[in-house]
């Protein structure tokens, strides 16, 4: 099969003539072209019937225009092609045909063709040039400004984009079947683009405010959620709290009952009273002991001792609840310094006679043994307090910790 297109080996591109060739080679420098059996697409429009060279080209006009149906014409408009250069014709040769009229076709009258004088003026208004625009207003009927701009942006990267169109005197226009619309008939269509591209917009707006509303409700709905676990997390946590402090009060009322029974057989056995019987039945009456400090019940535990310390303290300043509630703050400071920098010997090391630890701390039953129970230990003849790097023991100090913030939020603590 003979040629009938050039292909440009660098990029692909197919061409129908030499001069295509020429011209491609001049635009982008490549020079390696050879013959080639594949036709040149010519895909027509059938909407508005622009031609389209590749299917790339006509797959771009689709997205632009909406248009999809073409008719494929290749094959009426295929020939073979010619690797012959054109022929310049030389002024002799020119002169000689231009007086022969025998061997000259007569010259057609060209002219520029009629278009709607207020779209055009529409169009420049615009930013369009006045030769793009008269173009795209002939090309597309003189149908509307959306129209001719929707030509413009198809042809955009035509080279003759900014031509004025000549048409022969006697042709029509093979594009624009339709006939020019009436002033009436084209104010009407302006301002329907007007009102649709208006409804358009509002749309987009009223959209994106949706899309804004159900942003804020999701973000609203997730902060009330996250504000429903937290609070429920806190009062899961209270109700631990005073489950585990009545369970504490439980268990020290049943100490002191022991110890009460207790008491109550030795004083029975010094006045050589005979063990009283178990059997005997007696009125069923709760044990309730206010001064629980006066009986020496020692906790078995270190965390017990720390309560039982916390507890001593705040019983002999009952009167003055900001002095304990100091007090059991200072603690907690000491406390959570050494666990977070056990390294640093300034948190590990307390003056006795210091005269601000004296006020809060210092000069209150109980509180220099809790330090103490913590693992502090007195050193230079009693003038300082300090905990050993080696005797750091971050379980006692959480422990104290856990206990301090017992006593500081709990507004029963200590009242048993």
């Amino acid at each position: 099969m003979a040629g009938v297109s050039l292909k440009c080996g660098d990029c692909g591109t197919l061409l129908k003539s030499v001069e295509e060739a020429q011209e491609h080679a001049e635009l982008t420098k490549h020079t390696n072209f050879t013959e080639s059996t594949e036709p040149v697409l010519n895909l027509i429009c059938s909407t508005c019937g622009k031609p389209c060279r590749s299917k790339t080209e006509s797959d771009l006009h689709s997205k632009r225009t909406g248009h999809n149906e073409f008719v494929d014409k290749t094959s009426e408009t295929v020939q073979p092609i010619s690797l012959e250069a054109p022929k310049q014709k030389d002024d002799d040769t020119m002169m000689a045909e231009a007086g022969d009229g025998s061997n000259s076709c007569p010259q057609e009258e060209m002219v520029v063709p009629e278009v709607d004088q207020k779209l055009l003026g529409e169009l420049e208004e615009m930013g369009f040039s006045k030769a793009r625009a008269h173009r795209a207003l002939h090309y597309s009927g003189n149908a509307s400004i959306e129209a001719a701009a929707n030509w413009i942006v198809e042809h955009e990267n035509d080279s003759d984009i900014d031509e004025i169109p000549m048409v022969p005197a006697n042709a029509k226009n093979p594009e624009a079947p339709k006939p020019v619309l009436t002033e009436e008939e084209k104010k009407m269509k302006l301002q329907e683009l007007k009102e649709r591209a208006r409804k358009k917009k509002e749309e987009e707006e009223k959209q994106k405010e949706r899309e804004r509303e159900k942003e804020r409700i999701r973000i609203g709905k997730e902060l009330l959620e996250a504000k429903r676990i937290e609070e429920e997390n806190e009062r899961k946590r209270i109700m631990a709290l005073r489950k585990a402090e009545k369970e504490e009060e439980r268990r020290a009322r049943e100490k002191i009952r022991q110890k009460l029974e207790e008491d109550k057989a030795e004083r029975r056995r010094k006045l050589g009273l005979p063990p009283e019987d178990p059997t005997t039945a007696k009125p069923s009456t709760p044990v309730v002991e206010e001064k629980k400090s006066s009986l020496p019940v020692r906790p078995a535990t270190k965390a017990e001792q720390m309560r039982e310390c916390l507890r001593s303290l705040k019983q002999n300043n009952k009167d003055d609840d900001a002095k304990v509630k100091t007090a059991f703050n200072t603690l907690l400071t000491y406390a959570k310094n050494v666990a977070t920098n056990p390294n640093e010997e300034k948190f590990r090391k307390i003056r006795l006679s210091n005269a601000a630890f004296q006020e809060r701390v210092g000069k209150l039953q109980g509180g220099i043994e809790f330090l103490e129970l913590c693992g502090f230990e007195k050193i230079e003849g009693g003038e300082f307090l300090f905990l050993p790097r080696e005797k750091v023991d971050i379980q006692v100090l959480h422990s104290a910790g856990n206990e301090l913030n017992n006593a500081i939020k709990n507004p029963f603590f200590g009242v048993l």
